[in-house]
């Protein structure tokens, strides 16, 4: 096996690492204590590539692989996790399904602005009455002549205040249950479409999240990704993905936690000297590093099988279920490490303890992972 990253990939994470110290990390706490839309980092993002990196550079991406996305995801998100998930739900849950499932009609009116970072995408699966249960749902698409005529609402939507650009899932055959959903390409500013109420969180403060209400929305049929009926493939295929993204995001939140305590631990003296001289302190900081290193490892391997387009649900449910394992426990660690002073604003602990939470539950909380995994291993 070939552990080396190649010379793209470095070059990746070196760019992404030099943007996220010199430009993110100094404005994390701002945001997180203010919870303001990094408008000014997301459009240099763009221009990094960032917001379309394995996307063809025919259709406006970076045209790099899912490991360089990996990587790329893991620095932003070691300096700020709110920037991070911005980055990932424009990658993997939107330019990602309209690249594989969208026509060539939809692709060329919407991916090239969304991967380019020209647009802002936004993924509409979960609603107040479906969540793990993805096959719960309750927003209609009723066809009437070359459209549809969707009404419902959308819940915990990340991206959606900013977003200019949706990928939805409705139901079109209730009788069908998870087989009768479908995905459509909405447009944010279509007559119907508005925004329910902003949600205040514990963790990811700058990443606006909001629910979506749907009134008599008109989407016409060529905004269809897939056929009817396929829409709970296309999420669980893009949710397949998408974990890979949250995977590195909670890996860089726990290289965040350890690094910091790592420092931390280095300048405070007790006892008359640095505790991180101290057997205790040692032994938390080896886990992190051996957790962190598997936890990286889990998600390149599903990164890779991704690019060879191989059937990667398992591998990306093991990265995403361990690495955001790894991130809580990491950033618990970090805090102890930290002492009195972890508890308290002044420094980051305390934040990556607030961000690491919530890669236990999006895009499919850890029991769900377990299931995916478990079920993968019984069949086989």
């Amino acid at each position: 096996m070939v552990f080396d990253l190649t010379d793209e990939q470095r070059m990746i994470q070196e760019t992404a690492r030099n943007f996220a110290q010199k430009e993110v990390l100094p404005k994390a706490a701002d945001l997180d204590e203010t919870g303001r839309f990094p408008e000014d980092l997301v459009r240099q993002m763009a221009e990094l590539g960032f917001l379309g990196v394995a996307v063809p550079e025919e259709h406006g991406g970076a045209g790099m692989d899912n490991v360089c996305y990996a990587i790329a995801m893991e620095e932003i998100s070691r300096a700020c996790a709110s920037t991070g998930v911005i980055m990932s739900v424009n990658n993997s849950l939107v330019c990602d399904p309209i690249l594989r499932f969208g026509s060539d009609d939809i692709r060329r009116e919407y991916l090239a602005p969304l991967a380019s970072g020209r647009k802002l995408g936004c993924f509409g699966l979960t609603e107040p009455g479906a969540g793990s249960d993805a096959g719960a749902q309750k927003t209609t698409a009723v066809r009437d002549g070359d459209s549809y005529i969707v009404n419902g609402t959308k819940n915990f939507i990340t991206n959606a205040p900013q977003a200019d650009t949706c990928v939805l899932f409705t139901m079109t055959d209730k009788a069908r249950a998870h087989k009768g959903i479908t995905a459509f390409v909405v447009d944010m500013k279509w007559k119907g479409v508005s925004l329910g109420k902003l949600e205040k969180k514990m963790g990811i403060k700058a990443s606006a999240t909001s629910s979506i209400i749907f009134e008599d929305v008109r989407v016409p049929a060529k905004n269809r990704l897939g056929n009817e009926g396929d829409g709970f493939k296309v999420a669980m295929s893009t949710l397949d993905g998408g974990r890979i993204g949250i995977a590195a995001q909670a890996v860089g939140i726990a290289r965040a936690a350890m690094e910091d305590a790592l420092a931390y631990s280095r300048d405070r003296k007790q006892f008359g000297q640095p505790i991180c001289e101290f057997q205790a302190i040692q032994w938390m900081l080896a886990d992190m590093a051996t957790e962190i290193d598997a936890a990286r490892l889990l998600t390149y391997r599903a990164a890779w099988m991704k690019d060879r387009k191989m059937r990667h649900s398992k591998e990306s449910s093991m990265a995403k279920l361990y690495a955001s394992e790894v991130a809580m426990r990491a950033a618990t660690k970090g805090i102890q490490i930290h002492g009195g002073y972890g508890y308290i604003k002044e420094y980051p602990a305390e934040r990556h303890f607030r961000d690491a939470k919530i890669t236990e539950i999006y895009e499919g909380t850890s029991e769900i992972q377990r299931m995916v995994i478990s079920s993968a291993l019984i069949k086989g």
